[in-house]
């Protein structure tokens, strides 16, 4: 192939650009750049003035490309090849250093992308042992993957996903012991007779938006929809009144109480 003349090399021997270009799998425009700061400029010219790169010069844009291809910027190759003092094994143990770590951040960022995607497809990336060693054993481990059913193309899911693809299950048994320790004093407030609108029932109501807001960002409208869920909903009203009879109609009052404060009508509020 070195003597395969170009059409117009007027007989020189050597490659030209594109000849180079189509052996090497390297872009004619690398080419010309690594001639224009001398990095490997071609040895020969034609009659005519093209360039030709000869079986040298072809040896030195493999080693280039070889660098390249691991990591190493233009100007650490140019102190490769031409200094002679240049420690060559140390300048490749510093890239393969490099190399691994970006290894290292890429399997960390896959591992973040299943989390997600089971996130989103699941609802909840945790085993079903885990889920009943964090949330009880009363708890439905097929729950999320029906909320995502019925809400998995809303923000509110996407938000969701998003948050629970990033806890591990440390985290998860954190906002577990939250929701149970709100649900306790949701019941001991019932039975001491707190009256909706009170300091103390708000407090209550901004608590549940506080914890129930690990979830997703809940509004105060949005929490007027979550009390009628509370109290109309078969599973939600029988898991409050578990608690204490009647909690599920109470917990709906208190966050219709708090939202009149706030000049929201619980009769007309809408989910946003």
């Amino acid at each position: 192939m070195w003597n395969t003349p170009d059409p117009a090399d007027d007989g020189d021997d050597g490659l030209t650009v594109g000849q180079v270009s189509a052996q090497l799998g390297v872009t004619v425009r690398a080419l010309h750049h690594w001639d224009e700061i001398g990095l490997a400029p071609p040895s020969l010219r034609t009659s005519a003035g093209y360039r030709l790169y000869t079986a040298g010069d072809l040896q030195r844009l493999h080693r280039i490309v070889v660098y390249r291809e691991l990591g190493l910027g233009l100007d650490r190759i140019r102190t490769i090849l031409d200094d002679a003092r240049a420690d060559i094994p140390g300048a490749l143990r510093a890239q393969r250093d490099q190399v691994a770590a970006r290894i290292e951040r890429l399997q960390q960022l896959s591992a973040g992308l299943e989390r997600m995607i089971d996130a989103h497809e699941r609802g909840l990336p945790l085993t079903a042992a885990q889920q009943a060693a964090i949330f009880g054993p009363d708890w439905d481990p097929e729950g999320p993957a029906l909320a995502r059913k019925h809400y998995g193309d809303t923000t509110q899911w996407r938000q969701y996903a998003e948050r629970a693809a990033a806890r591990d299950p440390q985290e998860w048994q954190t906002i577990a012991d939250a929701m149970a320790g709100l649900e306790r004093d949701l019941g001991a407030a019932l039975d001491a007779g707190v009256a909706p609108g009170s300091a103390e029932a708000n407090d209550l109501v901004d608590r549940h938006r506080e914890v129930f807001g690990s979830y997703f960002p809940l509004t105060r409208q949005m929490q007027v929809c979550l009390g009628r869920m509370f109290a109309s909903d078969r599973g939600y009203a029988a898991h409050y009144d578990t608690i204490r009879p009647g909690l599920a109609t109470w917990f709906r009052s208190i966050i219709d109480a708090s939202a009149r404060a706030h000049g929201i009508n619980p009769d007309t509020a809408t989910w946003q």
